[in-house]
Formats: C-alpha cells, sequence, structure tokens
C-alpha cells in the first residue's frame, strides 16, 4: 500500500470519490472526523459502504480505522464493520503487542460469528500516539498474524504531551515527534510488516508533501497516509520506484544469482554486498505490487 485515503463513514460523497481517488487503499474513519454523537450512524455506513466497494472487481483495500480501546467504542464499532469484512481495521493510540493480543481476540470472536474465516480481517495499527505507547514500540514481533502495517502519528501525542507544536516554524517535525517516527520505522522492521508514513496536514501544500513522501521513502517507509483525494497521485508517484531503481535492483540480484558463493561483488565500479541484494529484492517487490516490475 503506497498510499492510504483517510475518508470520514459518514460521507456518502467522500466516499464514492474516494473510490476514484487511486489510493491504494481506503481507511474510512470512525475516530476523529466523527461526532460522538454521530457514531451510531457512522457504523451503519461504514458496513454499508464495505459491504458493496468489496463487490467491485478493482478496488482499492478497505480498511477502517475504528475508535481505540481507551474509548469504551471500539467494541461496537466492530460489531458493526467486521460482518461487512473490511481488509482490515486500523487502531488508534496502540499500545505496543498486548493490544495487539487483545485486538486479535476480539476480531477472532466476531468473525466466527459472522461465518468469516478466522484471521481474514487484518491490523494496521498507529503506534506513537499515547507516551506510552513509545516505549513499547519494540513488542509488535510475534503478537499477532493479522497485523500488517505501523504507522504513526503527531496529533494526539502532542496533546498527550502538552505541547504547544509538533512543528518548527518552516514546517519540520520537533524533536519528539522525530522520535516517534524513528521508533516506528524500526518497531515496523522488527515486526517485519509495512512502514507507513503519517500525514501531511497541509494538503494544499504539494511541495511539502512531496519533500515529506521523499523523505519517508528515502528512510525506510513504504507508503503515506493521505487526508486529501489531490495527495494520492504525489504518493503513489514517490512510492513507485522508478524504471531506473528497477533496472539498477535488477542488475544486483542477476550479479548475485551468478555468483551465488560471493558475498561481495563489484557492479560498474561499484561494490555491493548482501545487505545491497536484500535492499534489491525489497524494491523489486514493491516494483510488482505497484506493477510497474
Amino acid at each position: 500500500m503506497r498510499s492510504l485515503l483517510f475518508v470520514p463513514a459518514d460521507d456518502a460523497k467522500k466516499l464514492d470519490k474516494a473510490m476514484a481517488s487511486g489510493a491504494d487503499a481506503l481507511i474510512v474513519d470512525l475516530e476523529d472526523s466523527i461526532p460522538t454523537q454521530g457514531k451510531a450512524n457512522a457504523r451503519l455506513s461504514a458496513a454499508a459502504f464495505i459491504a458493496d466497494a468489496a463487490k467491485a472487481a478493482h478496488r482499492p483495500r478497505l480498511l477502517v480505522r475504528v475508535n481505540g480501546f481507551a474509548s469504551g467504542l471500539c467494541d461496537a464499532d466492530l460489531d458493526a464493520v467486521v460482518p461487512a469484512r473490511p481488509d482490515a481495521v486500523m487502531l488508534p493510540k496502540a499500545e505496543g503487542g498486548a493490544d495487539m493480543v487483545r485486538a486479535d481476540a476480539r476480531l477472532s470472536a466476531r468473525e466466527a460469528i459472522a461465518g468469516l474465516p478466522d484471521g481474514c480481517v487484518k491490523i494496521v495499527a498507529i503506534a506513537t500516539e499515547t507516551a506510552t505507547a513509545l516505549f513499547l514500540a519494540g513488542t509488535y514481533g510475534g503478537a499477532t498474524g493479522r497485523l500488517e502495517g505501523l504507522t504513526w502519528g503527531a496529533e494526539d501525542l502532542s496533546a498527550e504531551l502538552g505541547a504547544e507544536a509538533n512543528r518548527d516554524g518552516e514546517g519540520g517535525f520537533l524533536d519528539a515527534y522525530r522520535l516517534a517516527r524513528a521508533l516506528c520505522l524500526a518497531a515496523a522492521a522488527a515486526a517485519r510488516v509495512q512502514a507507513i508514513d503519517t500525514v501531511t496536514v497541509d494538503f494544499r501544500n504539494a511541495a511539502a508533501l512531496r519533500r515529506e513522501s521523499e523523505e519517508a521513502r528515502r528512510d525506510g517507509f513504504t507508503g503515506k497516509m493521505a487526508i486529501h483525494p489531490a495527495q494520492v497521485p504525489i504518493i503513489n508517484e514517490v512510492f513507485t520506484p522508478s524504471a531506473a531503481a528497477v533496472a539498477q535492483a535488477r542488475a544486483v540480484v542477476a550479479a548475485f544469482e551468478a555468483h551465488p558463493g560471493r558475498g561481495t561483488l563489484g557492479i560498474d565500479g561499484v561494490m555491493y554486498d548482501r545487505p545491497h541484494l536484500e535492499r534489491a529484492r525489497q524494491l523489486l517487490t514493491r516494483a510488482a505490487a505497484a506493477g510497474v516490475a
């Protein structure tokens, strides 16, 4: 998933528009974009949309961001949306592997009641929205086979920390949030799941979006969340491996396949070793998923 677009669960027009946005995944939101008094109706809307959209021959992945455990609303969210069989739920304010075990148990029970295969609904966790979560980032690995991605956020974390801002005057993240970003990236690598970058909230600033997307790709993130359809094309472009990168990766893989006993190889005057081989294979996997391999 290169691009994951947030859409309020209670806005039918935005949901329909999102289906044509080109996003790899839609995040149907039951949390921040829905006021408390609208949660019940939004659950019904989310379930109906997921059930209908899942029938499309060519569609994005369908995720639902439920409310966090501490809200007391998560169980009702799951009761409503799991029978519609979303591809995954996004769990906000997640606090490590223990929360993944809890989410797994809740999903298993509802899958059984709905007659769905066990494990069919995956999990993407937002891993940095509480101070406690930062200290538990290394505990996701092995908690559940449902986990397919970790992402991070700065808005809820800044509120919990009591911060006046999470970015400096030039738009860059301040230290606490750079730490959260790094912990998310390391946690995803340790758990062997996708690392997904956070949103760029200034959705009219295409230059900032491109810069943050390119920095995220450089550092190891393989996708990014969006809050407006206009952000999707830039995110998809940045996270789709270029033809030159694909060609270089193929050359590295071919060279090592031709010399399976070698630990290092020189290609066009540059030395490559086994970590370069692994990076080349990962890039080709992403390219194949994007349809450019």
